[in-house]
C-alpha cells in the first residue's frame, strides 16, 4: 500500500469467525461505532485494502457491499468510498455509552458488601508478619496454601480433588493461553462450539491455532458433530463451556454430558473445560471433568462469581504429572499468579466470605433474569435463571450488527452474535447467518435493577420499532 488513502484505515481481522467479508464489514462497523472512522472519511480502495490484508478483491468488494447495505458507507463514482454521514439534523458525535451491557460481569448487589469486605481483608493482609515474602516472587502455579484453597473451592464440583492437581493462574485468560500452548501445536486445530467465548478465539489467533466450530442445539455442542469432526480432522483438543455457555446460555443435561464424554473417551481427546459459570447455579451440574477426568483440563475463574479485578483462576490437571507440565507453561506466560489477589481469594475461601458473596450475587442474578423475562420477548430469549447474560435472537429481517450499532447510538452497548461465531468444522457446512443473528446482553453490568429495567425497556422498544417498519410479505 503506497497511497495515503490506502493507509487511512486497516482493520485487525479475526480470520476464524465465519466468512471473512462479514468479519471485514463487522470491523468497519466497529470502527465507525468507536469513532476510529469519522463521517466523511475516505476509505482505502477495494484493491488497496485487498492487497494490504492479503485478501481476494472479491472479498473486499462483498464486504464494502455489506457495509453499504448496513448504511455505514457510501460510494461516489470517480471519488471513492466514504464513511456515511449521519442523517441530516443528527449530531455526528458518538454519544457516550450510558449503560454498557457488553461486558459479562457479575452484579454487585449491596448485600455482597464487596467494598467493605475487601477493605477489611486488605488491611488484615498488610498486617501479616510474612508481608515481605508475600510481596516477593511466588511459585508459578501458586503457593501451597493457594492451591489448597482452590481445591477446597472446587470441592462441590470435583469431589476428592487434591491440591497436587490444582494450579493457580492470574485469571481465566492466562489459564486458557497456557493450556492452548501446552496442548495444541502451532498451526493445529482446536474444536469449539459454533458460537464461543471471544477470548478463546483471540488466544488461539495469538498462538497460531485454528478454532473450528461444532453444531449446537439448546443443550450445547452435539455429540455426533464432535464424533465426526474427531474422526475426520484429528484435532489436538476440544474447548467447551458446558454450563451457561457463553454466549448462547446453553447448559448440557446429564445425558448430553454422558454422550459427549463417551466421544471424548473413544477418541482420547484432550479437553479444556471452561467452567467459569459452574458455581452460579444453586444446584451445579457435574462437570465433564468428573466423567472423563483422564482427558479433561478444568478451568474455573473467580471473575464471574466474585468480581473481575480478582485475577485468580484455578486449573485442574488430569493428574499430577501433567500439572507439572502446565506449570511450565504458566511460568512462561505470566510468571506467577498475582500474590495479593491470590491472598484475598485464599482468605475468603477459608473464612466463608467467598461463599457468602456468591450467594448474594446468585440472588441478584435471579432477580435480573426475572426482569429480562418480563421485558424481552420470551419466544426469542435464551437464558439461565442464575446466569449473568441472555441471548436474544433477532428476526431474519433485523441484522444484529446494525441493530447493535443503532442502540449504541442511543447510549446502550450490547454485543452482536458475529463476535462469537467460529468457522464451521463440518466439511459441507456453510456459515448460517441465522445462527449468529442475535445479541448477547450482559445483565450483571448494569449498576442496579432500575438501570437494567430502563435499558431492557429501550431494547424491547427498538425491537418493536423494527417489526413495525418491516413490510408485510404476502
Amino acid at each position: 500500500m503506497k497511497s495515503s488513502a490506502a493507509l487511512s484505515w486497516l482493520p485487525d481481522l479475526e480470520r476464524s469467525g465465519g466468512p471473512i467479508y462479514l468479519s471485514l464489514a463487522d470491523a468497519l462497523g466497529a470502527a465507525v461505532t468507536s469513532g476510529a472512522l469519522k463521517p466523511g472519511e475516505r476509505l482505502p480502495t477495494h484493491r488497496a485494502l485487498a492487497s494490504a490484508l492479503d485478501l481476494d478483491l472479491t472479498t473486499v468488494t462483498r464486504a464494502y457491499g455489506e457495509a453499504r447495505r448496513r448504511g455505514l458507507i457510501d460510494a461516489a463514482a470517480g471519488r471513492g468510498t466514504f464513511v456515511r454521514p449521519p442523517p441530516k439534523g443528527q449530531d455526528d458525535r458518538r454519544p457516550a455509552v450510558e449503560v454498557d451491557l457488553s461486558m459479562n460481569l457479575p452484579p454487585h448487589p449491596p448485600a455482597a458488601e464487596i467494598s467493605a469486605r475487601l477493605s477489611q481483608t486488605m488491611a488484615a493482609i498488610l498486617r501479616r508478619p510474612d508481608l515481605p515474602q508475600l510481596l516477593s516472587y511466588h511459585p508459578s502455579a501458586g503457593s501451597a496454601d493457594d492451591r489448597s484453597a482452590g481445591a477446597e473451592w472446587l470441592s462441590p464440583l470435583l469431589p476428592g480433588l487434591t491440591a497436587a492437581r490444582v494450579l493457580v493462574a492470574g485469571g481465566g485468560q492466562a489459564a486458557l493461553m497456557s493450556l492452548l500452548t501446552t496442548l495444541v501445536p502451532g498451526g493445529g486445530t482446536i474444536l469449539t462450539e459454533a458460537m464461543t467465548y471471544p477470548g478463546l478465539r483471540a488466544a488461539a489467533s495469538q498462538a497460531g491455532i485454528v478454532p473450528l466450530g461444532l453444531d449446537m442445539d439448546a443443550e450445547g455442542l452435539l455429540p455426533d458433530a464432535l464424533d465426526e469432526a474427531c474422526a475426520r480432522l484429528k484435532p489436538a483438543a476440544l474447548y467447551t463451556i458446558p454450563t451457561i455457555q457463553n454466549p448462547t446460555t446453553a447448559t448440557m443435561s446429564p445425558a448430553r454430558r454422558a454422550a459427549v464424554a463417551e466421544v471424548i473417551r473413544r477418541h482420547r481427546l484432550p479437553v479444556i473445560e471452561d467452567d467459569a459459570y459452574g458455581l452460579l447455579p444453586d444446584q451445579p451440574p457435574a462437570p465433564l471433568a468428573t466423567l472423563v477426568p483422564e482427558h479433561v483440563w478444568y478451568v474455573a475463574t473467580l471473575s464471574k462469581c466474585l468480581f473481575p479485578a480478582l485475577r485468580v483462576a484455578y486449573v485442574v490437571a488430569p493428574d499430577q504429572r501433567r500439572a507439572t507440565r502446565a506449570q511450565a507453561a504458566l511460568r512462561a506466560t505470566v510468571q506467577m499468579p498475582p500474590p495479593l489477589s491470590a491472598a484475598v481469594a485464599t482468605r475468603w475461601i477459608g473464612d466463608g466470605t467467598a461463599h457468602e458473596i456468591v450467594t448474594a450475587i446468585r440472588r441478584e442474578a435471579r432477580a435480573r433474569q426475572d426482569l429480562a423475562r418480563r421485558l424481552l420477548p420470551p419466544d426469542v430469549l435464551d437464558a439461565h435463571p442464575e446466569g449473568h447474560h441472555v441471548w436474544l435472537r433477532l428476526s431474519p429481517t433485523c441484522d444484529a450488527a446494525t441493530f447493535a450499532d443503532r442502540i449504541r447510538r442511543s447510549g446502550l452497548a450490547v454485543v452482536p452474535g458475529g463476535a462469537f461465531a467460529v468457522a464451521p468444522a463440518a466439511a459441507s457446512a456453510t456459515h448460517d447467518r441465522r445462527a449468529d443473528n442475535a445479541l448477547r446482553i450482559s445483565l450483571g453490568a448494569a449498576r442496579n435493577l432500575d438501570t437494567l429495567d430502563g435499558a431492557l425497556t429501550r431494547i424491547a422498544a427498538a425491537m418493536d420499532e423494527d417489526q413495525e417498519t418491516t413490510p408485510e410479505i404476502v
